[in-house]
């Protein structure tokens, strides 16, 4: 089947996109895909979309929606001329001769070992994917200089680096009051309310034990420290989009798990609460508070994967426990947190400009056109 749709001609202007394997429209895709629809004339490029559930996803214009794994997926993969996506390929993306692979990956920086680096605790199937789809890549995106020594290792890839930053980061350094707006309406917020994310990560064994915050002694303390009315609104990783009901909420705690993107809600919030998520670095470009609570520390470096960091070097400020993050909250120094944050984006040399969707498009745009098209 799909060499009969490989003997087809390549749409010069085509770009196929797809986000964490069709389950969503979001991430670095999303980002790409929305400043084009802002900012070129229709036509200039022709959209196509792959979604799990396309009538339940995506924008409802101007984009064509394929069905993941569907006839009509594989014949706009194979006549695009441009296949952009945030995650692995499998070896049903056969590439050809004349198409371009960017590869944008899902996070500008980790806490958590990824692919080489972290060979020991991956599937075997997944590394022999890894190698496979490297070498199909024609660039790679790069948010911070620390990403590019990482990537130079561990991402089995010899091609281009990006340099330009991380699409979906444009907006944390941007905003857009219409994404607060429609955020506000979704969880009925008041327009004056403050907003806390708790946004962890998973663990292997799907545990829910781990996410005993302390919510409404939280919420009085930033009301203490920071002023006005706060809300929580609680995302968990997607792995446990089923089981975010099985927590506790109080009143003014909201569950935001099955919310698409997560660029948005850390876009709006005033503070976050995570672990062990790469989210940690994109929430530090908006120079807001955030303060990791880690109170299985001990058990996930031993059990999950090693870090990039040692979690104490962090400018995050970190806590162990319910009543430590309460602490934490309460003695909350605006000054040293700015100071700290401001050195480990010198450290890690950020590229975070919030024009990385601009440059990104305009390499497309040459690649479609046929011109000179090394990274600059």
């Amino acid at each position: 089947m799909i060499s009969v749709f490989n003997r087809m001609p390549i749409k010069k202007n085509k770009v196929f996109f797809t986000s964490y394997y069709g389950s969503q429209y979001g991430c670095n895709p999303k980002y790409v895909t929305e400043h084009i629809l802002k900012n070129y004339p229709a036509g200039t490029f022709d959209l196509v979309w792959a979604f799990n559930r396309p009538e339940e996803k995506g924008p409802k214009e101007v984009v064509r929606k394929v069905k993941v794994m569907s006839l009509r997926y594989f014949y706009e993969l194979c006549t695009s001329k441009i296949v952009l996506t945030n995650f692995r390929t499998t070896d049903l993306f056969v590439k050809r001769k004349d198409q371009y692979y960017i590869q944008t990956w899902h996070s500008s920086l980790r806490l958590k070992q990824i692919e080489k680096d972290a060979e020991e605790s991956l599937p075997e199937h997944y590394v022999e994917m890894a190698k496979k789809d490297s070498e199909k890549i024609d660039l790679l995106l790069s948010g911070c200089r620390y990403s590019t020594s990482i990537f130079d290792r561990s991402f089995w890839f010899e091609g281009f680096l990006f340099e330009h930053g991380t699409p979906r980061n444009d907006l944390l350094i941007k905003g857009d009051h219409k994404v607060k707006d429609r955020i506000y309406r979704n969880f009925h917020l008041p327009k004056d309310e403050k907003i806390i994310l708790y946004a962890p990560t998973f663990r292997k064994d799907n545990r829910l034990d781990v996410y005993d915050v302390d919510y409404e002694n939280v919420l009085e303390r930033l009301k203490m420290r920071f002023g006005g009315e706060w809300t929580f609104l609680v995302k968990l990783h997607p792995h446990l989009s089923g089981k975010s009901d099985q927590l506790v909420y109080g009143e003014r705690v909201k569950d935001a798990t099955d919310f698409d993107d997560i660029q948005e809600l850390l876009s709006v919030s005033d503070a976050l609460i995570t672990d062990y998520s790469s989210l940690m670095f994109d929430f530090a470009i908006t120079g807001r508070p955030c303060f990791l609570y880690t109170p299985d520390l001990h058990d996930y470096v031993k059990n999950d994967r090693r870090f990039y960091f040692e979690i104490n070097e962090l400018p995050f400020i970190k806590t162990e426990t319910a009543a430590q993050l309460v602490e934490a909250v309460e003695k909350f120094d605006y000054q040293d947190y700015e100071r700290k944050v401001s050195a480990f984006h010198k450290e890690v040399g950020t590229f975070e400009r919030g024009e990385a969707s601009e440059k990104l498009t305009e390499h497309m745009q040459a690649v479609i056109e046929n011109r000179e098209v090394l990274p600059s």
